[in-house]
């Protein structure tokens, strides 16, 4: 079963039961929620350190997190600095070493050990969890080193996502109210999955990934809304323009998708090997010859450009904003 088939199977039991964890539509009432406070748990896509994020690090609003929060009229900063972010790049949901080989990256779920070490939840708190490249990226170069198989990748998959399944039930029953959670979305549509023609099994992967997540959290519709990552990327890829971005061919070369950045990393960087493109080292002065970076989707092998970031920000608030 495909992702997108699954996602309308789970709707259509989410809505008949009123056990929500996906938006089914408008809601009959204003929004009554208006957070408190945004708390993120994730890896490289929910950065939000100033000039570090793994985007193109200009002066726009250029992460989801930040978009989300901008929606609601708030800010967020890394916790860090003294914000509740908490998100780092590389992390994996709860294995170390991280993508990149560090062993002092916090997991997910040493990431909200952290906050539940200090903090509580409250009732207009909205929570984002996301999780699940990381563990993908790790898997991918053990298949192409040898050492794991495509079928073993696949079963890991499943149970990474009951692994982050597991963390968003962790938070519920900490006092979350509003927890909103991304799985990782269909790497098969990655440049690097199509450099390395992995892209049936990144997309299967990614799928049994979110398969297994929604099944270990089907329970918790009350106080956990899925956000589909792979649904809205997958549209955002095949109709580029409809986006803002450059035609479709335009945003290939030789089949493989382009990235707009230029800042190679001599080290491990974002996990897909070294000497790759790494865009949390990625400014508006590190840019392909001739690429308006907005008009791209993929600001590295694997992360997105601003628009890309911004645009999944808006959507995630939508979605957010017709549920609670």
């Amino acid at each position: 079963m495909t992702v997108l088939s699954l996602r309308r199977a789970f709707l259509g039991l989410a809505c008949a039961s009123a056990a929500l964890l996906a938006a089914c539509g408008s809601s009959t009432t204003e929004s009554a929620l208006t957070p408190s406070r945004i708390i993120a748990f994730g890896d490289a896509f929910s950065v939000v350190t100033p000039g570090a994020k793994y985007t193109v690090n200009d002066s726009s609003i250029n992460n989801w997190v930040t978009q989300f929060a901008s929606s609601y009229g708030l800010s967020v900063a890394p916790n860090a600095s003294g914000g509740q972010v908490y998100a780092q790049g590389n992390a994996r949901i709860g294995t170390k070493p991280d993508a990149a080989g560090s062993s002092t990256t916090l997991t997910v779920t040493e990431q909200i050990d952290t906050f539940l070490a200090g903090n509580s939840l409250g009732a207009n708190d909205v929570v984002l969890i996301n999780g699940g490249i990381s563990d993908l990226v790790v898997d991918m170069a053990a298949v192409t080193a040898g050492s794991i198989s495509e079928s073993q990748m696949q079963t890991n998959a499943a149970q990474y996502g009951k692994d982050l399944g597991a963390q968003v039930r962790r938070l519920v029953n900490a006092g979350g109210k509003h927890v909103v959670v991304v799985g990782p979305y269909n790497l098969g549509i990655t440049p690097w999955a199509t450099t390395l023609g992995k892209t049936d099994l990144l997309k299967q992967s990614s799928s049994k990934f979110n398969e297994a997540m929604l099944v270990s959290i089907v329970d918790l519709g009350s106080t956990v809304l899925y956000i589909d990552a792979t649904y809205y990327f997958n549209l955002v890829s095949a109709t580029p323009t409809g986006y803002g971005f450059v035609t479709e061919s335009t945003l290939h070369d030789s089949y493989t998708p382009k990235i707009a950045c230029t800042s190679v990393d001599s080290g491990a960087g974002i996990g897909t090997g070294t000497n790759q493109v790494n865009s949390s080292l990625c400014s508006a002065s590190t840019i392909a010859s001739g690429v308006t970076y907005d008009q791209y989707l993929f600001a590295d092998n694997l992360y997105f450009t601003p628009l890309g970031q911004r645009l999944f920000g808006l959507y995630a608030y939508d979605k957010v904003h017709l549920r609670w």
